[in-house]
């Protein structure tokens, strides 16, 4: 470990200069929902690929139903049904009609659709509220049907290729593939598609306190906060995490434990025994495994200008040099370190174009001034208020209350060059939501 100081901004360049972007691989639609597209997928064919129906009622010639009325109804013999998915289809003739149902394509012979409200549905009645089912009446696909108001051409027909031509940029590479786009795709037939995966993201909590939630807690012993916070951090930010459990402040453990877990991580998170205490586990265990391997790699151990979360490992591990960052154990630091670091790894590794959370300006609404240590960027929680475009500080600047951390919906940055910020001033707010 080296004696400089480092800047946040130094720190994270260094992180994400040694992070690629994932190889990408072909994944079947469902497994590509939060993934990004590496290739311009085109529309193979049109959508809809026919014409047909908007509506439930009766496929007919525009010249049998000019001028019908209600008093005079035109009167067509129904030659049949067409329902969605129809294979043969009858043809209208003169003085013809076809029963027809949303989707269904519309039948050789027809112009367009008169809505079944615009007759009397078959019954010879009044004006029908809507068509019985084809396997509730069979017989209403015969008969006569009184239409009582004329139709344009076309009218309540899709036409084909009305929403996307064959041939046209269905989705551009670099897109973030949400539920519309994993629909679009199903609609134009693509079963699979070509994307960077999402990142496998193992968190590691350290520490002989640390006692799993729901278990008994004993003299000293606190709950594993740090290793659910991060793995959900992960997901959140679009990662597959594996959350292990906390590792006892043993270096061996820690070592084998961690060589473990190559095998199904991208990237590698740990909390904890980053400081300079006698039981600083993470930095005994990992200054070491990287000294192994002739390429390089290995861990360094740095002091970071910033609070909370001064203390900060970044390196690589193993054999394919998978990125490792080694993070305070506070749940406060850890999880503002997340923020700051590991986040925008992930998203590097998933080939966004964006990595960083959004930013904004707000005045700052507080009783008293911000106090803020001299060179130290500090990163206070907050409640911003998009409207007001203002910030209300939540909790103390302690690195262990979690419970403010449970209320905040941003991180205020104060500077390094800024001792004390005065209320109603403008400050940068990192937006967490």
């Amino acid at each position: 470990m080296s004696n400089t100081i480092w800047s946040v901004d130094e720190h994270l360049e260094d992180v994400l200069a040694a992070v690629e972007p994932l190889e990408p691989i072909e994944l079947q639609l469902p497994d590509a929902q939060g993934c990004v597209l590496v290739e311009d997928v085109t529309v193979p064919l049109a959508l809809p690929p026919f014409d047909n129906s908007s509506m439930d009622g009766y496929a007919v010639r525009v010249a049998d139903v000019a001028g019908a009325s209600e008093e005079f109804p035109a009167v067509l013999t129904v030659i049949g049904d067409v329902a969605a998915g129809s294979g043969e289809l009858p043809s209208v003739g003169p003085g013809e009609a076809a029963r027809i149902m949303t989707g269904a394509p519309l039948p050789p012979g027809a112009e367009a659709v008169v809505p079944v409200e615009w007759t009397d549905g078959g019954t010879g009645g009044g004006a029908a509220t809507g068509m019985r089912a084809a396997s509730d009446a069979p017989e209403g696909a015969g008969g006569e049907v009184r239409v009582h108001r004329p139709a344009e051409a076309r009218a309540h027909v899709r036409a084909r290729g009305s929403d996307v031509q064959a041939g046209d940029l269905a989705l551009a590479a670099g897109t973030v593939l949400g539920p519309p786009q994993i629909g679009l795709l199903a609609a134009i037939g693509r079963g699979t598609v070509k994307v960077r995966p999402r990142p496998r993201v193992v968190v590691l909590s350290t520490g002989s306190e640390l006692v799993q939630p729901g278990e008994k807690l004993g003299e000293g012993q606190i709950y594993d906060s740090n290793s659910f916070a991060l793995a959900a951090a992960a997901r959140d930010a679009g990662a597959i995490a594996y959350r292990v459990g906390a590792v006892t402040d043993d270096a061996e453990t820690l070592r084998a434990t961690v060589e473990d877990q190559l095998i199904r991580a991208d990237l590698l998170v740990t909390t904890g025994g980053v400081s300079v205490g006698a039981y600083d586990v993470v930095k005994e265990a990992l200054s070491s495994v990287g000294d192994e391997d002739e390429a390089g790699g290995g861990i360094d151990f740095r002091k970071l200008a910033m609070q909370p979360g001064k203390p900060q490992g970044f390196g690589s591990i193993g054999p394919d040099h998978t990125p490792l960052l080694a993070l305070p154990g506070n749940p406060v630091s850890s999880y503002v370190s997340f923020e700051l670091f590991v986040r925008p790894a992930i998203r590097t590794l998933m080939g966004l174009p964006d990595v960083h959370r959004p930013r904004a300006r707000a005045a700052l609404r507080a009783d008293n001034a911000l106090t803020s240590p001299a060179a130290r960027r500090q990163f206070l929680r907050g409640t911003y208020d998009a409207d007001a475009s203002a910030v209300t500080p939540v909790g103390g600047s302690g690195s262990h209350l979690i419970a403010a951390l449970a209320q905040a919906d941003c991180l205020i940055v104060i500077p390094e060059d800024v001792t004390s910020v005065e209320p109603g001033s403008e400050v940068e707010v990192v937006l967490l939501g």
